[in-house]
């Protein structure tokens, strides 16, 4: 697999557009305005603050807690009373008063706020370092035998106080490297965690993945070819930060200097965008899918359209299609939470467990946790997949109503 990065501004927004094999598998968004003129205010996964404890309502068992004046994020009453408290206002486990430190689980999306959780952690390209001890895990998409390897590695090595995952790209470092990532990820958690005690309410301790960060993730620097951006300050702002993390792809950052032919149009990264945020995607069959998300979670109907009808072997052929197509959309729009997807019926038994076995495949090459559960009686395929940032429509819709 090859992977290209370009970075440019569409619809206002500075966006990355990762590619692989030379199709677009994923647009992360940013809000340069908001980040500029509110910076204290802007939230996002993985930011870590000092907050303090505004309302407790025990019959859902549900605490809120205040990051800056007025931003009240959700956090469990359980998870909450294990946190790292800076000041106690109360002998209670959890009082209104209390000031802990928390770190955003996830954004705020439509009506609701960002969560919060007390297990505190620090992702780096190599590994994640948490707060809270836990059994060391070991990414699942290294090979089985490297993974057992360094699952065993962690446990006979494992001194610290902290919880250890290992990310995929770990694979790629000696022990000794490894060893040396891990021991600095662990001092950066414990010197914040000391830090904390020290700063006042509200003080944002750590900014999250934001901008260079977030449009990097899912990035694998030994497959990445090069980086391209036309915009000579984010030019510059690429390069510091591949300086700091990745030093060895430098030479893959590029600045594309054709007034007369810009980026977005180079590529049709307008037209890219367009693609991802409209409702129908058409197949290769003449068929379709119609993606609709919703309040609650997010349909994905397939039809048949201009495609032939027929035998179970057709039809097993255009779904089979069809869940290459939803797999690589579902990463495209970044959508989370409950997926359906309605396929066309198959009568066999032996063709329903192909199709889930094929999208299972599918998605396990998302980055992020995505899981096939099954097929329920009407015949709906349901999915779950995480979610950190929210969807690229929202994102863009957010945009457009704010300029509204």
């Amino acid at each position: 697999m090859k992977q290209k990065v370009l970075v440019t501004n569409v619809m206002d927004r500075l966006c990355f557009f990762l590619e692989e094999d030379g199709k677009t598998a994923e647009i992360f968004c940013t809000d340069e305005t908001a980040q500029n003129e509110h910076p204290e205010k802007t939230v996002h996964a993985g930011d870590i603050y000092i907050g303090k404890v505004k309302k407790r309502i025990p019959n859902i068992h549900a605490v809120f807690i205040e990051i800056f004046p007025g931003m009240e994020c959700y956090c469990s009453e359980e998870e909450a009373a294990d946190g790292c408290f800076t000041s106690k206002a109360g002998k209670k486990p959890v009082c209104v008063g209390d000031e802990l430190v928390v770190q955003v689980k996830k954004e705020a999306s439509k009506a609701k706020k960002p969560s919060l959780t007390t297990d505190i952690s620090l992702t780096g390209r190599y590994a994640v370092v948490s707060r809270k001890k836990q059994m060391p895990g070991v990414s699942s998409r290294i090979p089985k035998k490297e993974r057992e390897a360094l699952k065993a590695w962690l446990q006979e090595t494992d001194s610290s106080p902290f919880g250890v995952i290992l990310r995929t790209e770990a694979a790629q470092l000696t022990l000794e490297e490894l060893h040396q990532k891990l021991q600095k990820q662990e001092e950066e958690l414990a010197d914040l965690i000391e830090r904390a005690g020290t700063r006042t309410c509200f003080t944002r301790l750590k900014a999250g993945a934001a901008g260079e960060e977030a449009g990097f993730a899912h990035v694998r620097w030994d497959t990445l070819e090069e980086v391209v951006t036309d915009l000579p300050d984010v030019y510059e702002r690429l390069r510091s930060y591949l300086e700091q993390t990745e030093p060895k792809v430098l030479d893959s950052l590029r600045l594309y200097t054709d007034p007369q032919f810009p980026l977005v149009k180079l590529y049709s990264l307008e037209r890219e965008m367009e693609r991802a945020l409209s409702q129908r995607v058409w197949l290769k069959s003449g068929g379709s899918l119609i993606i609709q998300p919703t309040e609650a979670l997010t349909v994905i109907d397939v039809n048949t359209g201009r495609a032939v009808s027929g035998k179970n072997e057709r039809y097993l052929k255009q779904n089979l299609e069809a869940a290459k197509e939803a797999a690589r959309q579902i990463r495209l729009r970044n959508l989370s939470g409950i997926i359906l997807i309605d396929f066309i019926n198959l009568s066999e038994t032996e063709d329903r467990e192909i199709l889930i076995r094929t999208m299972r495949e599918l998605t396990a090459a998302d980055p992020v946790k995505t899981e096939v559960i099954d097929i329920t009686r009407l015949e709906l395929m349901e999915i779950t997949r995480k979610k950190v940032h929210p969807p690229l429509y929202e994102a863009v819709r957010k945009k457009a109503h704010t300029d509204e």
